[in-house]
């Protein structure tokens, strides 16, 4: 079962490393471009707004809530009666979202005016977020299709294509870099209507894939469908819950367009860099795991259930732990190594540098946030998750406004991995209490393994990572082989400890043989 799952996780990571790895390409090119300052900061406030409803309506709340109910659509229901469920969800969906990108444009300028309220004050940066933010938000139709169509293919095995769809967004943004912004000498313009192109690019891709599944939805609108309007009952309160971290992100980019030009920026390259693990490993496993976590409790096999949690949670820590020791401890020779060239400086290095470290402290929680939340969603309990997101959420604004005045930028990067953590532990702490997961003996000594490989891998990278200005005059070539080296290093120093403290492969192999 499990050698299945992971198969499954490492066919999704693989193809979502090519994915990050494109996306590293895409941030490489932004930097080079724009650097960190008025038009990159209108750019990234017009991308990040789309972005957040995508999280959403797309991969965020909506797949959390319509994987699970159709997945016992599929276990218990027809075949008529799954495609009439299908078709009626991509018919009411669609025009939800229809309406709601129609009015993102037209109230365009009020949706900035909330969201980076300090740039009022600069009218041509003002305008300039306006014009972008009407280009790019139909991608949200456009993504939040797709995401729906991952869903469907997810939950019937197909796994691959969803996973290769970023990387359409990648290729058509760097192409726009490189063709559309030269011609129209705006950057900010340019790469919005990149994004357009990638948002039907993406749609359309997904179409063979559903024909070759069986499940290509044929949008319909009924009166009412049950399917579909229990969706809708589960996705309001997995709003909150899931979206959680976009929430956080947005409240920090407000707080963040009150500060120096160029703050948003160092925010928006070190989280990406954060999320390059996150993305590869947590939300790999994650989208593997709900379908699998849907079908048994439609079977109502609570223990295999509670298995499937025990046996994510440890891949968590034996793939978290080293992935954030290695982002704090590297931070500096990574963000000079990608992203000084061009307009970026080596004080935007030094500010990115400083918030990817804190965002790096909260990356094992926002791993085991994807990982934990599908336990309640496969049950299709969407509210213990939203109540804790509440929390999370409270307890990012009251850190925010707390960190932002000593530590700037990195406050409100740290204000968000300490959300991360509490909404993890949170999490946790409900899932034991409701007897939903009972974790399997030998998770102590496991943890201390784990521990201990990564603090001595972490005091190897301290030790050869050096001081940054060693990094920021030197070559790229010389850059790129030492970064290699040491990343290289820290991988075998952690292995090599984990072997020798006796954590073996075929510990995180399940036995049990009837989980798909």
């Amino acid at each position: 079962m499990s050698r299945k799952l992971l198969k499954s996780a490492g066919v999704v990571g693989g193809i979502t490393l090519l994915s990050r790895i494109t996306g590293l390409v895409r941030d490489v090119v932004f930097a080079y471009i724009m650097g960190s300052g008025l038009v990159a900061d209108a750019f990234f406030v017009a991308f990040r707004i789309p972005n957040f409803f995508r999280r959403i309506f797309g991969e965020g709340a909506f797949s959390q809530a319509f994987v699970p109910v159709f997945a016992e659509y599929r276990e218990k229901h027809s075949e008529s009666e799954t495609h009439a469920f299908t078709n009626h969800m991509a018919g009411r969906l669609g025009l939800i979202l229809l309406s709601l990108t129609v009015l993102g444009i037209v109230a365009a300028p009020a949706v900035v005016v909330v969201i980076a309220p300090g740039f009022i004050d600069n009218p041509d940066q003002f305008a300039l977020t306006v014009d972008s933010l009407r280009i790019t938000f139909p991608y949200l139709l456009f993504i939040s299709l797709v995401a729906m169509s991952a869903g469907i293919l997810n939950t019937c095995g197909y796994f691959a294509a969803p996973a290769a769809t970023p990387v359409l967004l990648n290729i058509a943004l760097i192409a726009a870099a490189l063709w559309i912004v030269p011609g129209l000498g705006n950057a900010a313009i340019g790469l919005s209507l990149g994004v357009l192109i990638a948002g039907v690019l993406q749609l359309f891709f997904q179409v063979p894939f559903l024909k070759q599944a069986g499940y290509l939805p044929f949008p319909q609108l009924r009166p009412r469908n049950e399917g579909v309007s229990r969706v809708f009952r589960l996705m309001l309160p997995a709003i909150f819950s899931v979206s959680v971290a976009q929430i956080n992100m947005l409240v920090n980019t407000l707080l963040a367009s009150f500060l120096v030009t160029g703050s948003i920026s160092w925010l928006y390259y070190s989280d990406r860099l954060m999320e390059f693990p996150l993305g590869v490993f947590g939300i790999a496993l994650a989208t593997v795991i709900l379908p699998s976590l849907s079908r048994l409790h439609a079977r109502g096999e609570p223990q295999a259930f509670s298995q499937l949690m025990d046996w994510s949670l440890r891949w968590v820590f034996l793939i978290g732990v080293p992935a954030s020791v290695g982002l704090i401890a590297l931070a500096g020779p990574m963000m000079t190594t990608l992203f000084q060239y061009g307009a970026t400086t080596p004080d935007d290095v030094r500010m990115m540098s400083n918030s990817l470290i804190a965002f790096a402290v909260g990356l094992l929680g926002f791993v085991l946030v994807k990982v934990l939340a599908p336990g309640f969603f496969a049950r299709q309990d969407t509210k213990t998750p939203m109540r804790v997101a509440v929390v999370a959420m409270a307890t990012n604004i009251v850190l925010s406004l707390l960190l932002i005045m000593p530590l700037a930028h990195v406050g409100l990067a740290l204000a968000i991995s300490l959300a991360a953590c509490i909404n993890a532990g949170l999490l946790y702490r409900l899932l034991r209490k409701q007897g939903i997961y009972s974790p399997r003996s030998g998770w102590l000594a496991y943890f201390a393994r784990v521990a201990v490989a990564g603090m001595v891998m972490g005091g190897v990278l301290w030790w050869g990572a050096g001081d940054l200005d060693s990094w920021i005059h030197t070559d790229l070539a010389d850059r790129v082989v030492r970064l290699g080296g040491w990343v290289a290093a820290g991988a075998l120093v952690y292995f090599s400890v984990i072997f020798t403290l006796g954590i073996r492969p075929r510990q995180l192999i399940l036995s049990r043989t009837g989980i798909e």
